[in-house]
């Protein structure tokens, strides 16, 4: 369910005025040469804004099993959705698929897909509606809105898969009672990961390997992934691209290209 062949992320030109973005500008290139080696061909959009805020995709659009879910873009946004757009039907095959209700809200970061089934915070930024529609672009999948504590941030902020049904969770109240929330409505069982820092909980698992936050950010859950994860894990600096987003997951839109003969 993890096992991906694309990875689209943005296309952001260096701004050589700017130096305070310098060390984001190296963490972002660090992020998607990790991604280029673990066999996925990288598709690079042109974002149509500045960066670094013009690396978030997450929350442009859904892509699960050949069907991808744009959502509404923010002010500014634009551009990004329309190449973010022409890539996955043009480039990548993909059917594409528009969040047509006036009433839905949703952001990529509030939903977790496990590779079994979808869950979406219901939150400030999603909805029961964007629950809905996550349910009808996906029908093939159960999909679960989990209301978020008020005052919470995305659910992806607290929760993410690391490995085959195992999921990664922060150790803070708001996250263990997320977790609550989902394990009393889930479809499925899953092992969890529980890690001290919550900057950790947010991670990516590609093609068999676990990515996470450097030790230096991390440091105690660092600990926690070495001692319980027995596949393959690489670590990466992220705390500038962090201040701009949920964490590791939101840099990127992985995907599995269609085959054809």
């Amino acid at each position: 369910m993890h096992d991906y062949t694309h990875v689209i992320v943005s296309k952001s030109s260096p701004r050589p005025d700017r130096a305070d973005i310098n060390d984001s500008r190296r963490q972002y290139d660090c992020y998607i040469r990790l991604l280029s080696e673990l066999n996925l061909e990288t598709i690079e959009v042109e974002a149509g804004s500045s960066f670094p805020e013009a690396v978030v995709l997450e929350d442009i659009a859904l892509v699960c099993h050949g069907i991808a879910l744009l959502l509404k873009p923010k002010a500014g946004q634009e551009q990004l959705v329309k190449s973010v757009k022409q890539a996955l039907e043009n480039d990548l095959g993909q059917t594409v698929i528009e969040l047509s209700d006036p009433d839905a809200m949703l952001l990529g970061s509030d939903v977790l897909f496990t590779g079994r089934e979808f869950f979406v915070g219901i939150c400030e930024t999603s909805n029961e509606a964007g629950a809905s529609a996550v349910a009808a672009a996906f029908p093939e999948f159960p999909c679960t809105p989990i209301k978020v504590t008020k005052g919470a941030q995305h659910l992806k902020k607290y929760i993410t898969v690391a490995g085959p049904d195992i999921l990664c969770v922060a150790a803070s109240k708001e996250a263990k009672e997320l977790l609550k929330r989902m394990e009393r409505e889930a479809s499925f069982s899953y092992q969890t990961l529980t890690v001290p820092e919550e900057e950790a909980a947010n991670c990516l698992y590609v093609n068999g390997t676990l990515i996470h936050r450097a030790i230096e950010e991390i440091p105690q859950s660092f600990k926690v992934f070495c001692e319980k994860i027995d596949f393959s894990r690489r670590s990466i600096c992220f705390s500038e691209l962090s201040k701009i987003s949920s964490g590791l997951s939101a840099c990127c839109l992985l995907l599995r290209k269609p085959f054809t003969l």
